[in-house]
């Protein structure tokens, strides 16, 4: 093959009168031979190596790997993907800016060029993480939230208005807008991007990363992408190339068509629930079949949406008809459409009927086979029919009780005056929230048509569910008065509380007084339910114990309801007016009344709600900063400060240092999410985190969340490990973030110990068990371990984002041997760990960890390096893929 490969292949096209630049799949495929049948996420990434090929980052040989992957569906070699643009949101993209400005403030120290730390490509991010639901049930809940968010985050956002100012391509979308990736899928998104290159107009496929897992809901727009950690998104826009394998590509053939009554929240959790089980981490998905001809984009992106939460990098709906009729639906401009039409097909990236690409594996599911479902209580992946609901309920709470506690009572209570009694399995908070439902048209109308019918039988909200509606952008707000349904929403206390990610990242706010009193003062078990993506323990409210996902009309049922412990399936949700019981089949809308209301949903909705997207309201606007290149730090700031992942950097890296005598900080079972790691909900105040706020003098009405307070180190370590819900096994029966500083016996805050050890020289461990670093991409469960000391984390399985995160950090993520665990071990947390030979590390080799026991005997067990790439290494080996950039830019 020529190594001009990239130049014969360039060729042009013709759309609305214009001509554009590209580089041809048609045209390489003469020299790499027929790649047609290729998955079509694939030729993305071919078409990126293609189009940055220059005999050392993109070479070649890895324009015939990825060209060859065909031979056996796999193929086993890293390459450099530079992604067209990034996206932020608020709780990543603060302490995103937060380092940029450390790095200004190293490379000046070192005499760089502070200039150089500068986006590349374009940035956009949107905030969407902070409005919390701390009012609700009235009309004035919006303008209430909004009032609160803007003081409280007053100083983060003034910071994000000097970010954008001091960096060029960062763009920053204000608070009240919407939520970060239905902001992308309804407006950010191109699907093809266009730009001026001396002189040419040169077309290539929209493509992205972004700090935050849903990212990857842009692939129902068929618009390649997914989460990073921030610190890796932070190398994307300083011009670093995305090291990654060539993924397998796992096919999800859809056919049939939902039946009656089912929704696309179903049909996601069913495929989410399918794809955990076949196993599909560090793969792409792609879905294809006859079934697609009919799934709206809408539904596409809610399925799109939950790649975290099955396990993928993403998974992808190529484009087709379909996705035209949307981006024409959304406002997006005649001449973008037809280039996208002309460039896919041109490219064979156009799903055609009956196109069968070559995968690596494939699963089959009809839609006509899918039911009613949510999922619960603690992971997305548990999906449990609706019927079923009250069973899986007992069982978890089954699991919670001691057998002296089974027959919990209801308690008293009073609210408003009111005498009320609050039950075991309570619904304590219903939220329609997430950009994973709130973008869906169909399942917000059916939410709207249910609450009408429920409002006009007499059915009421239950008095102890906070409600809320939270959409993903205006645009939802603008459709659902269009069909004359926020009445019947506000009616049963679904009123606006915010546009923004709420309950569904933790945001729910505080519940009213006498309900909290009672859930503890009875040890309820109780629920919520909200049409999320995420339902991790811990994570929605620390009070509620059983966290369930549903669709919106289920959302408003089950506040109606009340209960887990009621199966709406067979038993009345309420009564109406003449006292006759009233079922869920009464009052669910029929397809055809939501599809009369989606045909309400215009192109102009989107054009006017889009049309000064940058703005943002009075407030905002109001915020002034000074224009300067380096930050004003302030010493006494609680929300911002300078990183000191820094401080002692030099311009050339030192020898990676052996591990020696390493202590087990945390012991942890399977499934440990980035939660578990560091919590983005409420600081509780006598936590560690809560004692450093107060001594700066902060209430606890102004501590706000972990996560808005991620651009302060000092309060993100004493957060590290903090999830009340955490449970480390050096102490059994404890829950929360404790542990023992060894060899002592006495338990303690994992972040008091880590500062013991620190003081003595001890070099830390965390041992785990499958699924370490489940959930979001958050950096800051990577940051935190390492500022408390942890060299090495060793699981029997990592998340792919966390993994990469750990290595980002300089912390090095270690597997156990195929059926190995800590319990084959017989660990108690009391071992010694050492790993030597570190300086001649090699990515995937097997690495000897030397286990020194309590009593002194030893034993060697052979570990993994995950490590998995070339370029990885050399990340671990600069101590952090941002120090690797910095030492870069100095050379």
């Amino acid at each position: 093959m020529s190594s001009t490969l990239r130049e014969a292949s360039k060729d042009t096209l013709q759309a609305k009168d214009k001509t554009y630049h590209y580089y041809s799949l048609p045209l390489a495929a003469k020299s790499l031979g027929d790649i047609a049948r290729l998955p079509k996420s694939l030729k993305v990434l071919l078409e990126n190596l293609l189009r940055w090929q220059d005999g050392e980052s993109v070479t070649d040989e890895d324009i015939q790997a990825l060209a060859g992957w065909l031979k056996n569906a796999h193929a086993d070699r890293e390459i450099a993907w530079r992604p067209a643009r990034v996206l932020m949101q608020d709780f990543t993209g603060v302490p995103a800016v937060v380092d940029l400005a450390a790095m200004r403030e190293a490379v000046k120290r070192l005499g760089g060029d502070t200039s150089k730390v500068n986006p590349l490509s374009p940035v956009d991010l949107v905030i969407d993480h902070s409005v919390t639901v701390d009012h609700f049930g009235d009309d004035d809940a919006f303008e209430e939230n909004v009032r609160l968010e803007m003081e409280r985050n007053h100083e983060r956002y003034m910071f994000l208005k000097w970010g954008k100012q001091a960096f060029s391509r960062f763009s920053v979308v204000p608070p009240g807008t919407g939520i970060c990736h239905q902001v992308n899928l309804e407006y950010l998104g191109k699907a093809v991007w266009s730009e001026l290159q001396d002189g040419e107009w040169i077309a290539y496929p929209d493509s992205l990363v972004g700090t935050d897992s849903h990212t990857t809901m842009i692939n129902g727009l068929g618009v390649l992408g997914w989460g990073v950690g921030g610190i890796e998104a932070e190398a994307a826009m300083l011009g670093q190339p995305v090291s990654m394998l060539i993924p397998d590509v796992v096919g999800f053939k859809l056919t049939g068509k939902l039946r009656e009554g089912i929704t696309a929240t179903d049909l996601v959790l069913t495929v989410t629930q399918m794809l955990r089980k076949h196993g599909v981490v560090g793969k792409f998905v792609e879905f294809y079949g006859d079934g697609l001809d009919s799934l709206p984009l809408a539904d596409r992106a809610t399925i799109a949406n939950m790649s975290p939460e099955y396990g993928a990098t993403c998974g992808f709906f190529p484009i087709d008809a379909i996705t035209l009729e949307y981006m024409r639906l959304s406002g997006r401009s005649d001449d973008l459409v037809e280039l996208v039409e002309a460039y896919t097909k041109a490219q064979g990236m156009w799903r055609n009927p009956g196109d069968e690409p070559v995968f690596t594996s494939t699963l089959e599911l009809d839609m006509g086979d899918v039911e009613a479902s949510l999922a619960g209580p603690k992971r997305p992946q548990d999906r449990v029919a609706l019927g079923d609901v009250p069973k899986a309920f007992a069982a978890s709470a089954e699991l919670e009780l001691n057998t002296a506690q089974k027959d919990r009572q209801p308690v008293d209570y009073t609210m408003n005056g009111q005498p009320y009694q609050l039950p075991d399995g309570a619904v304590v908070i219903a939220a329609i929230t997430s950009c994973t439902n709130t973008s869906n048209p169909s399942v917000l109308m059916a939410a709207g048509l249910l609450a009408k019918k429920a409002v006009t039988l007499g059915l009421k909200r239950q008095p102890w569910v906070k409600a809320s509606l939270a959409p993903g952008s205006k645009v939802v707000s603008d459709y659902l008065a269009q069909a004359k349904l926020t009445p019947y929403l506000d009616e049963l206390g679904f009123n606006l509380v915010g546009y923004g990610c709420t309950t569904c990242i933790g945001n729910s706010g505080p519940l009213p007084e006498p309900i909290e009193t009672a859930i503890k003062k009875g040890d309820l078990t109780v629920g919520a339910v909200l049409s999320g993506n995420r339902n991790f323990e811990g994570r929605i409210h620390p009070l509620v114990k059983t966290n369930w996902l549903a669709s919106p009309p289920l959302v408003v049922a089950y506040a109606l309801a009340g209960n887990m412990n009621i199966n709406l399936a067979t038993e009345p949700l309420g009564y109406d007016r003449k006292g006759d019981p009233v079922y869920l089949k009464d009052i669910w809308p029929s397809a055809q009344e939501i599809a009369r209301a989606v045909e309400l949903v215009s192109s102009d909705m989107f054009r006017k709600e889009y049309a000064e997207v940058f703005e943002g309201t009075e407030e905002w606007k109001s915020i002034q900063v000074e224009s300067s290149d380096t930050y004003g730090w302030q010493s006494d700031s609680t929300y911002i400060r300078l990183s000191p992942f820094f401080d002692e950097m030099q311009a050339q890296p030192a020898p990676v240092k052996d591990i020696h005598g390493a202590r087990i900080l945390a012991m942890l079972g399977d499934s440990v999410t980035t939660d578990h790691i560091s919590p983005a909900g409420s600081i509780k105040p006598d936590s560690p985190a809560g004692r450093y706020l107060q001594n700066y003098g902060v209430e606890r009405k102004d501590f706000n969340s972990y996560g808005s307070r991620r651009g302060n180190h000092e309060v993100m370590m004493r957060g590290t490990f903090a999830n009340i819900r955490i449970r480390n096994e050096m102490l059994p029966g404890v829950e929360g973030g404790m542990t023992r500083h060894l060899p002592g016996t006495e338990a303690m805050s994992i972040y008091d110990a880590a500062m013991l050890y620190l003081q003595e020289k001890t070099p830390l461990a965390v041992i785990a068990g499958k699924e370490y670093g489940s959930g979001s991409s958050r950096d800051w469960a990577a940051k935190g371990p390492r500022l408390l000391g942890i060299r090495v984390v060793i699981a029997e399985s990592f998340e792919r984002i966390h993994r990469s995160n750990l290595i980002g950090m300089g912390i090095l993520p270690l597997e156990f041997p195929q059926g190995v665990t800590r319990k084959t071990l017989g660990l108690t947390g009391e071992e010694v760990i050492d790993i030597a030979d570190l300086q001649n590390l090699r990515p995937g080799a097997t690495i000897p960890v030397m286990l020194t026991r309590a009593d002194g005997s030893k034993e060697t067990v052979p570990c993994r390096c995950r490590i998995d790439t070339a370029t990885e290494l050399t990340y671990y080996q600069n101590d952090g893929i941002l120090h690797y950039v910095i030492r870069n830019m100095l050379n």
